[in-house]
């Protein structure tokens, strides 16, 4: 069931965030917005409220822990609990190691590897008192296989597979039933690419892109059908692109 579900949902300004933001509220949702623009959520919070969903919105820097602790309880004070986290804030400046583009190497594990375990931390305590909970993380095909120029992006990714392994089994050693689903996109046309610095991966990306990009609408319909399922059930890996895309 998804009506009346509480979902905080970080990088929810566009792209993938955004579309699984309206595609929830849609569907009865309270959906809490975190993301670095803050123009950007207010647009989107009224767009949801206009279409006579529930939403709130609070500026979410993933890296600052303090961050993450407010989202959620923003979550409960506006809502009264919290039964999602959709972690998909995430950054992708590939290059080659050769080019040393090493702030982007440490922008990317601060933001999809720190940002995830910030989030976990702020929600984990919730999640474990009241014996239920659904994390759900954005991973990639990156995470999955490697590709020349994503060597660190892949590795924040390839993290993201393992951690989110780790919580399931121990949850369910636990007792306490969170629940948790890893999607691992391919192609999908969101903002991701404007992260790339380097000018030969970003014109290479682009052309990927061009050819063979979806939606993230298709992103959005996977996090619901995750969330919809029974409470006693995990889907936990999926595996999603473009259909004339082979990866």
């Amino acid at each position: 069931m998804i009506e009346d579900k509480v979902v905080i949902i970080t990088g929810a300004s566009s792209g993938i965030g955004e579309a699984t933001a309206k595609l929830l509220a849609s569907k009865g949702a309270k959906v809490v917005l975190g993301a670095r623009r803050k123009d950007k959520l207010e647009q989107i919070v009224g767009a949801i409220e206009k279409e006579g969903g529930q939403a709130t919105c609070l500026v979410l820097d993933v890296t600052r822990q303090s961050e993450n602790d407010a989202i959620v309880k923003l979550a409960k004070d506006t809502f009264g609990r919290v039964d999602v986290i959709f972690l998909n804030a995430g950054l992708m400046p590939n290059s080659p190691l050769s080019a040393l583009k090493i702030d982007d190497w440490h922008q990317m594990v601060d933001v999809n590897i720190k940002g995830v375990l910030n989030g976990i931390a702020a929600v984990l305590p919730t999640f474990t008192k009241q014996k239920s909970g659904h994390v759900i993380a954005t991973s990639s095909v990156a995470g999955l296989k490697a590709y020349p120029g994503g060597a660190v992006y892949g590795g924040t990714k390839w993290f993201i597979r393992d951690f989110m392994e780790v919580l399931r089994m121990e949850s369910a050693m636990e007792g306490t039933n969170i629940r948790t689903a890893t999607i691992y996109p391919a192609a999908i046309n969101t903002e991701l690419l404007a992260t790339i610095s380097d000018k030969s991966s970003a014109e290479a990306m682009q052309g990927i892109y061009d050819k063979f990009g979806i939606s993230p609408e298709r992103i959005a319909n996977v996090v619901a059908f995750a969330i919809d399922q029974p409470e006693d059930t995990t889907i936990n890996e999926f595996t999603v692109g473009p259909a004339n895309q082979p990866w």
